[in-house]
């Protein structure tokens, strides 16, 4: 199982951070040791100070495949939910201003924490995903599928062009703006199309 991210795939988010709007998927990949357990706290890692919260759609492949159309993308994935990409924000800074890669940042253990999955219904629509994320019972973000600058098809298209995508992988889809810092002592919680699918404490 492997973990595939994308970034900056919210025009708003793209922009909060001073980053360009890309014309293709930004993507990076994190380890399976990245994942956190179910039901499992998150410690706050002692190799960062700025720790952000990013919180995203989350795809679950069912089927092995390479150089998938975009016209058939949709049968490749059966379940969804939300989820958290955990930054280390001022080392992925650093990182960027010096030209590296960004793994220290964006994939270190337990940085991705995902949510009960939700099984996909032929009454599904891709494209009208809400989602909400809170930090403390407060509304930090809000995003819907149908903002994406690439959709679910087109990223697991784009995707399987390079990477061979295999029964269990999981995509992190983009996170909308609204990115923060979080601290010890956090509550939080996300949502799809308003019912509670994750939660986290941060400790």
């Amino acid at each position: 199982m492997k973990i595939i991210c994308i970034g900056r795939n919210y025009v708003d988010h793209a922009k909060e951070l001073g980053n360009e709007v890309p014309t293709e998927p930004v993507i990076f990949m994190k380890p399976k040791s990245a994942l956190l357990q179910s039901h499992t706290p998150f410690y706050y890692p002692e190799f960062t100070n700025e720790l952000h919260y990013e919180c995203e759609l989350v795809l679950r492949i069912c089927k092995n495949g390479k150089y998938i159309p975009e016209r058939l993308a949709g049968s490749y994935y059966n379940g969804i939910t939300v989820g958290i990409d955990f930054t280390a924000r001022d080392i992925q800074q650093e990182a960027k201003k010096n030209g590296l890669p960004w793994e220290k940042a964006k994939a270190f253990d337990n940085s991705a924490a995902v949510g009960k999955f939700v099984d996909i219904t032929p009454a599904f629509n891709p494209k009208n995903v809400g989602f909400s994320f809170t930090k403390n019972e407060e509304t930090v973000q809000k995003g819907n599928s149908g903002e994406m600058i690439f959709s679910f098809n087109k990223l697991i298209s784009n995707i399987s062009n390079y990477f061979s995508l295999n029964i269990g992988d999981l995509i992190f889809t983009g996170t909308p703006a609204g990115v923060g810092e979080c601290l010890v002592g956090d509550q939080l919680e996300a949502f799809m199309d308003g019912v509670s699918l994750l939660k986290v404490e941060v400790k």
